[in-house]
């Protein structure tokens, strides 16, 4: 008997026989929601939520009540790992994340420390993975996630969002040596910090590479897929899932990582991903987040198209990046509603 009142997303990752596919979305704790909104409001910003667990953990199970999806994600960023080693950030409304110092030079790493206890400084995630466990009563599954390594890299080096991330990958060419020493010490401090998120109850850990798709073939294999395959190989205890936005070319390599599940986004064919990651992992994904302006009959339609090219195969119904704040819940729910409705073979 499972622990579960619904372990579908378990169960498909596991590749066992599920009645349909599961279903969840990246972002869905957030703007999208009022009810998120009303009690984002109540505090100072995005971070007091973040540091808030009563508060992070009420706005995790929001999605569950009131979306109906089949996992439950911990609200948090990615970029608590950095300000843990000691690179704070600011969140800037309407503008994202902000780093005032920012590594530069081989002579900046001393800004930043491995040697850290990784339980104390990131202690209100953990907490608030706890309260969400409880709360949640095993209805659903927990998801816990990250950044990649690459990832966290480029923030700690731009130190803010960037179309180009020219002086993360200035630094791969002027200072290679560098820039793995940082990205070992960021893989160290993850690979400690989702071990606690699992300690604390998370059923799954996602991988988050939204930046992997700025580097060509090569760069990914030697400054990101590196760090993400030591992640995977240390993560034991529950499943993996890997999502390295834009790396269409790396899907083959993804495959290849002791992990359980691949993310794709919307530019990664199904058909190919599948032929290219094998038969024996879980893919996830990968419907265009700006379907969901579509009006309810596209919205149905595109769905099911999406659906009938999983094929009966391993798959977790997902968008293929978080869906955008200024999306309509009813047309999020018309989305989730189409894949609970849609009987596997």
């Amino acid at each position: 008997m499972s622990q579960y009142q619904n372990d579908l997303i378990l169960r498909m990752i596991n590749g066992e026989k599920t009645e349909r596919y599961p279903v969840w979305l990246m972002r869905q704790a957030g703007r999208i929601l009022p009810e998120y909104r009303a009690v984002r409001a109540s505090l100072s910003g995005f971070k007091e939520l973040v540091e808030t667990p009563e508060r992070a953990a009420e706005v995790t199970i929001q999605p569950v009540d009131l979306l109906g999806v089949d996992a439950a994600i911990i609200f948090s960023d990615i970029l608590v790992v950095p300000e843990a080693m000691g690179l704070p950030y600011q969140m800037i409304e309407a503008k994202g994340p902000w780093f005032e110092n920012t590594i530069k030079s081989e002579a900046d790493v001393s800004m930043i420390s491995a040697d850290i206890d990784v339980a104390d400084r990131l202690g209100y995630v953990i907490d608030a993975i706890k309260v969400t466990k409880k709360e949640l009563n095993g209805r659903v599954p927990l998801i816990g996630f990250c950044g990649a390594p690459w990832t966290i890299f480029c923030y700690m080096t731009e130190g803010q969002g960037s179309k180009t991330f020219s002086k993360p990958k200035r630094l791969l060419f002027q200072d290679p040596q560098m820039a793995h020493k940082v990205l070992d010490m960021i893989t160290d401090v993850t690979i400690k910090y989702l071990k606690l998120q699992i300690e604390a109850g998370a059923d799954i850990v996602q991988i988050f590479d939204s930046w992997s798709g700025i580097l060509g073939p090569k760069e990914y294999s030697e400054f990101g897929t590196k760090y993400v395959r030591r992640i995977c190989d240390a993560i034991t205890e529950v499943p993996v899932t890997v999502f390295a936005k834009g790396a269409y070319y790396a899907r083959k390599e993804l495959g290849e990582l002791s992990c359980q599940t691949i993310g794709l986004d919307w530019n990664m064919d199904i058909a190919e991903s599948r032929a290219l990651v094998g038969p024996n992992k879980t893919l996830q994904g990968n419907l265009d987040p700006c379907v969901l302006y579509a009006d309810f009959k596209t919205i149905e339609e595109k769905t099911k198209n999406l659906l009938n090219s999983f094929g009966n195969q391993r798959h977790i119904a997902n968008l293929g990046h978080g869906v955008y704040p200024d999306t309509d819940p009813e047309k999020v729910k018309c989305f989730i509603e189409t894949v609970k409705g849609f009987a596997t073979n």
